[in-house]
């Protein structure tokens, strides 16, 4: 099991809409993170998480320190490492997400900065995509684990 922490949380109320950092959320099997339009319309792609780690490497690439929010991710986690991970689970506060696959960067990250969306390319380094399995609050601060799913083994 990896342990690591939730860096922070943000949602957009609809496609294109300026992200919007919050200190807590719920995440719901309903809605993913209340209030981010994504959550209801898409169960394959309810919660997007990105890995701090990871995105220091693509902005290190493109050699300029972006705000994490470019990524246009949900959740931002330290320590845990997202590679290879499709089908674990990922238990965030009270919620636990199932991983369904690496989100696959648009063009929108290179209409952000030029040379994003290859940076982001290798290595899972532009997150991952859950669903939420069991509803849960969540803070910041908040430990985040990334367990084996036993259904999927």
């Amino acid at each position: 099991m990896s342990a690591g922490t939730l860096k922070q949380i943000a949602v957009r109320h609809e496609s294109r809409a300026p992200m919007e950092e919050l200190t807590q959320a719920e995440i719901t099997v309903e809605d993913g993170v209340t209030g981010d339009y994504r959550g209801k319309l898409l169960k394959k792609r309810q919660v997007t998480v990105l890995s701090a780690e990871s995105w220091a490497l693509a902005c290190a690439e493109v050699g300029k320190a972006l705000p994490w929010t470019t990524r246009r991710s949900n959740l931002l986690v330290e320590g845990v490492s997202l590679q290879g991970t499709v089908g674990q689970l990922l238990r965030v506060g009270d919620a636990i997400l199932e991983i369904n696959g690496e989100t696959t960067p648009c063009q929108r990250m290179e209409e952000a900065q030029p040379g994003l969306l290859s940076a982001l390319e290798p290595d899972c380094r532009g997150g991952v995509l859950c669903t939420v399995i069991q509803s849960g609050k969540t803070t910041v601060g908040d430990a985040v684990t990334l367990e084996v799913n036993l259904k999927k083994s």
